[in-house]
């Protein structure tokens, strides 16, 4: 295995494969982590043995990503997976995320903070259910990159017109549910062409490898162009005499930058300031960017707490309502309760809400709205609006994935069981595919 301890510096890219049952998923994540010698040598031992006890003639790849008995034993993946390895030139986590309609929600949880979304299709299979119903996951996430991998192309002789009959048509599907950056890319995750290293059965394709692919795309390349926005996460004020009048206001920057002499506006109290110092760590910056996690000193003792927000006063500044509507994935096995109270989890804020009302649920396989079925199981991706006890500082998930996103949690169980996405009006969210 490589030597990865000069890496921890680098950039890092997070991203998540999506197909069918047996579409290879595992597969191509194996591969890679094979191909760009990223697993140690007892780990492919390991996977040998298995996959000589479960009666494979050849190594399986996918093993190197199931690890759970029921997976292994049936070929199918069913958690989330998370592995990690790095090239010389970045650093990845890779989400193994499922293919079954039933496991949509680790799906969501996997994707949720991807840069790159790879939704493989069966080149024997073309487009079917399952890919558009991936594909609007990754639309609803806003993740920005998707690349469609065709896979098992050696099982249809690396035929071209394949390939092209199956972009053709994915090319729609994009349009219709507005994904961003889309790459095709034909591959065998089985045999590594196009994976790593390119492959010479494809003289017909001119795009680049998958690794070298996932090496150059952008990374959240828009962030520190959005408004900016700093949830407090903690308020610093040591007891000792070396920093007896420091107060500063720890968090993490969720969007935009922030630098010395900002005019700031404290949320929800509308308190305004100027911001005369930036601390990271144990040194002094006169600028931060997101997604940096900094300590801001304000010109004025002004009273700021956990949960507050400082954006720039002269911006756009996010909506401050205890009304939020949502598209919600949810996450449990016991049904959304209208009319139930939760706490609800929202950058470093935490409140209580009431859900007031469904007023549809989406049908994933379809695209749909479905109108006259308000019952919300686990699974299913429904838009509601809650009313919380406290107002909340929120953008639209379009708009900000990190301020725009929450969680729900049961207040007897405290189990986590909705995924929110927050949007700003109930307008129409179905596709017609």
């Amino acid at each position: 295995m490589k030597d990865t301890t000069g890496y921890l510096d680098m950039e890092l890219l997070r991203f998540s494969t999506a197909g069918s049952v047996d579409d290879g998923k595992s597969t191509l994540i194996g591969r890679l982590l094979y191909d760009s010698k990223s697993i140690f040598e007892d780990q492919l031992q390991a996977v040998k043995d298995a996959s000589k006890r479960l009666g494979g003639e050849e190594v399986n790849l996918a093993l190197l990503t199931d690890g759970l008995r029921a997976e292994r034993e049936q070929g199918i993946t069913i958690d989330v997976a998370y592995r990690y390895f790095a090239t010389p030139k970045r650093k990845f986590i890779i989400a193994d995320t499922p293919g079954h309609i039933e496991y949509t929600r680790n799906m969501v949880t996997g994707a949720s903070t991807a840069d790159v979304a790879i939704i493989l299709i069966d080149a024997r299979n073309g487009i079917i259910e399952q890919s558009k119903r991936h594909s609007y996951i990754a639309s609803l996430l806003q993740i920005p990159n998707v690349v469609v991998a065709v896979n098992k192309m050696d099982l249809v002789d690396f035929d071209e017109t394949v390939f092209n009959a199956i972009v053709t048509e994915y090319k729609t599907i994009a349009e219709t549910l507005k994904l961003k950056n889309v790459i095709y890319i034909p591959i065998s995750a089985r045999d590594g062409d196009n994976v790593v290293d390119r492959s010479s059965k494809t003289p017909w394709y001119n795009g680049e490898t998958l690794l070298h692919l996932l090496e150059t795309l952008p990374v959240r390349v828009d962030e520190n162009n959005l408004p900016a926005r700093f949830p407090v996460q903690f308020v610093i004020r040591p007891h000792s005499d070396k920093f007896h009048d420091y107060r500063g206001y720890a968090g993490r920057i969720s969007g935009g930058s922030f630098k010395v002499g900002d005019e700031v506006t404290v949320l929800p109290s509308n308190t305004q300031s100027k911001i005369i110092a930036i601390d990271e760590g144990l040194k002094s910056v006169t600028e931060a960017y997101t997604p940096q996690s900094v300590t801001i000193r304000l010109a004025d003792n002004v009273d700021v707490s956990r949960g507050d927000m400082i954006v720039k006063t002269d911006i756009h500044k996010p909506t401050v309502s205890a009304n939020v509507s949502l598209l919600v994935c949810w996450l449990n096995h016991r049904p959304l309760n209208v009319g139930g109270k939760y706490i609800i989890r929202h950058t470093t804020d935490e409140t209580r809400a009431v859900i007031k009302d469904v007023h549809f649920k989406v049908n994933i396989n379809t695209l749909e709205n479905i109108l006259d079925d308000k019952t919300v199981n686990m699974n299913d991706i429904a838009h509601i609006t809650l009313k919380t006890m406290k107002p909340l500082k929120f953008d639209s998930y379009q708009e900000n994935r990190t301020t725009g996103s929450l969680v729900i949690i049961d207040e007897a169980t405290h189990e986590t069981v909705g995924a929110g996405m927050i949007v700003h009006d109930l307008e129409d969210q179905s596709f017609s595919i």
